[in-house]
């Protein structure tokens, strides 16, 4: 070999290594980057994973809450309904009681609503003639003499009357006092159909 060949290939041989140093260091550093890359990747799927399921975890949150609210307002509204069943039932007792008690009661709501012993009193048509004279007569004797009168006028009531004295009218038919009765009386009524109220 001669002196050119010899500074050939060591010429060849430096590069080799300078190509293969160069190389090696490309390599490090392209996987050092491909590892920073790699982590960031890692962190941020980390990241929304964990907000996928913070995310899910409070839709999931607001789902049973607005259902266990509608349940609420469903339990509600059934003891709502049972609560006014009730009073439907007490209006249609009281509408059906035998004629006896229901003359008594009428005149004892009489003697209450005309503590002066005046007025007519207005009957449904049907109240006015299966009642009607009885429950008058009876609330005058009540009233020592009272002078209440059956009035000719007739009103679509359920169930008791409306004294008239003049301009002044007293409403006392059933489902009014029943009404008025509803709202002092709701509370109490619901605690005894429902305990856990």
């Amino acid at each position: 070999m001669n002196g050119i060949e010899k500074i050939t290939q060591r010429i060849e041989t430096d590069t080799q290594a300078e190509i293969d140093r160069i190389l090696g260091d490309a390599r490090a550093e392209a996987d050092d980057i491909t590892d920073r890359y790699q982590a960031q990747a890692n962190n941020e799927a980390a990241e929304l994973t964990a907000k996928n399921q913070k995310a899910a975890a409070e839709r999931e949150e607001r789902l049973v809450s607005t259902a266990q609210m509608e349940a609420r307002k469903v339990g509600l509204a059934a003891k709502q309904e049972m609560v006014e069943k009730a009073y439907d039932l007490a209006l249609e007792k009281l509408c059906s009681m035998p004629d006896e008690q229901y003359v008594k009661t009428v005149a004892d709501l009489l003697v209450q609503a005309a503590p002066n012993g005046r007025g007519a009193v207005i009957f449904a048509p049907e109240e006015k003639k299966r009642i009607g004279e009885a429950a008058v007569r009876a609330a005058n004797a009540q009233l020592n003499g009272g002078k209440l009168t059956l009035s000719e006028e007739t009103r679509p009531l359920k169930g008791g009357f409306i004294l008239s004295d003049g301009k002044v009218e007293v409403n006392c038919s059933f489902d009014t006092l029943v009404r008025l009765q509803k709202t002092e009386t709701a509370g109490e009524v619901a605690k005894r159909l429902f305990s856990e109220i």
